[in-house]
């Protein structure tokens, strides 16, 4: 843990409505987390659906999903794994189906604005991030950025609200790594949120971060203009595995994706640096 005021971090329980304090807290620091938002059952029930979707992937050896490319890795035994799924809710209905639940209706508010909405097919949809810290692992840790600047990246003249919605499927402590993030940093200017740090190549822990740590079943959400990381696990092997689902809650015009759209330039950077990797090849 760090030394930030707010290393203890209020833990709420999501109802049919956000409350007053909910809705207080985010406005001040840009993110929420809500214990227990689904069931331990219902945590394996998703983490069975997306081994469904990883061994059609596999079998297709598919590269791409509406333009995002697969990250491929290798499982602690060496076996060719997916550790960046895009897109999930789209090859699976038990992921298709979790995305109706309508308690995510709940946080539309926090938007701000009316039309508040599920972005299933926008963006990179129900995205799965599985993370192992072992040798073959191409998906350990993740650097600092916004998601906010995204939008201007593609062409827009406006940066549109958006929260990042994640719901855990593992009991995390801090030396298993993790979501990291800066509050309050959602209301800075848009020099400070496009130069305040380098984005994705620097991973240094920063004074004013928080660790987020959740218990398998757990939501968290925050501001995408928020600075936010991933924390490599200090433990290697199978007690470093850690899933985690990202959804994000959009406003604006709809913009669908599908598989005639193209690569965004940052993927294709991504790619060109060796951070999307493709299927390795099977050994014998």
């Amino acid at each position: 843990m760090t030394s930030n005021a707010l290393a203890n971090y209020p833990r709420f329980t999501l109802g049919e409505q956000l409350t007053t304090e909910q809705i207080a807290f985010f406005q001040t620091h840009g993110f929420l987390h809500f214990s227990g938002f689904i069931s331990r059952e219902t945590v394996a029930e998703l983490v069975k659906a997306s081994q469904a979707v990883e061994r059609q992937w596999l079998d297709e050896r598919r590269e791409k999903v509406n333009g995002i490319p697969v990250k491929y890795g290798r499982d602690l035994d060496g076996r060719p794994i997916v550790q960046r799924f895009a897109f999930t809710n789209q090859f699976h209905e038990r992921l298709a189906a979790f995305l109706k639940d309508p308690r995510f209706a709940v946080l539309f508010p926090l938007l701000g604005r009316e039309g508040g909405r599920i972005g299933g097919d926008e963006k990179d949809g129900l995205v799965l991030n599985h993370y192992v810290n072992s040798e073959g692992s191409s998906h350990s840790r993740l650097g600092w950025h916004t998601d906010g600047l995204r939008d201007l990246f593609l062409g827009k003249r406006q940066l549109l609200p958006m929260l990042n919605v994640g719901v855990h499927l593992n009991d995390l402590g801090v030396e298993h790594g993790g979501l990291r993030l800066i509050a309050g940093t959602h209301t800075q200017g848009f020099f400070k949120m496009a130069f305040g740090k380098r984005y994705f190549f620097d991973h240094q822990p920063d004074p004013r971060e928080i660790a987020v740590i959740p218990a398998a079943g757990d939501l968290t959400l925050h501001d995408g203009r928020l600075w936010h990381r991933v924390q490599q696990s200090s433990i290697s092997g199978e007690a470093s595995r850690r899933r985690v689902f990202y959804v994000p809650i959009v406003a604006g015009p709809y913009e669908p994706k599908s598989e005639a759209s193209p690569t965004p330039i940052y993927h294709r950077l991504a790619s060109k640096l060796g951070w999307n990797p493709k299927l390795p090849e099977v050994t014998t």
